[in-house]
């Protein structure tokens, strides 16, 4: 488990308790697809509240977070000393479209960026796991942004098993 990180991402890396990073963003891929197979498009509609994503804009954000997290890591793993901007999670959410597709196709574009995150991290080599750097003022290391995208993806699932499904 990495422990070079910011304490703002210890919910979320504190989520997996996985050994290696691999296994950590392997660990809830077919996971998060299972919960959600059961599932309809009117279904992924539903929000416990007026002001909360619905089930299908928090997979859009899933996957928008988890692209924001790779391109962060490929960055600083090839030693680009760029301070990297923050992204409104919000914004996001609410230019993504995501109520108007539909949830197969939301669940297939989750599974092809978990392939590619995972493809990603295979290539790192051990150095470029430590490399860091620095995205919305916060400094975190190449590996942590791995446990980051198990430990986000973790996160709201807990948040959808509790209040969505």
């Amino acid at each position: 488990m990495s422990t070079d990180f910011n304490e703002y991402f210890a919910h979320y890396i504190g989520l997996v308790n996985e050994l290696e990073v691999l296994e950590a963003i392997t660990a809830n891929h077919q996971e998060f697809l299972k919960l959600l197979a059961g599932l309809n498009d009117e279904q992924a509609l539903y929000r416990y509240a007026d002001d909360k994503w619905s089930i299908k804009e928090m997979i859009a954000h899933i996957i928008d977070s988890e692209r924001v997290f790779t391109y962060r890591a490929l960055r600083f793993a090839r030693n680009d000393a760029t301070d990297l901007a923050g992204y409104d999670e919000n914004a996001f959410a609410l230019h993504s479209g995501a109520d108007e597709r539909s949830l197969a196709d939301l669940l297939h574009e989750f599974d092809v960026t978990r392939l590619s995150s995972l493809a990603l991290f295979k290539s790192f080599t051990s150095e470029m796991l430590s490399c860091r750097g620095t995205a919305n003022n916060i400094s975190i290391d190449v590996k942590s942004l791995g446990f980051l995208i198990a430990g986000h993806c973790k996160h709201h699932m807990n948040v959808m098993q509790e209040r969505y499904l």
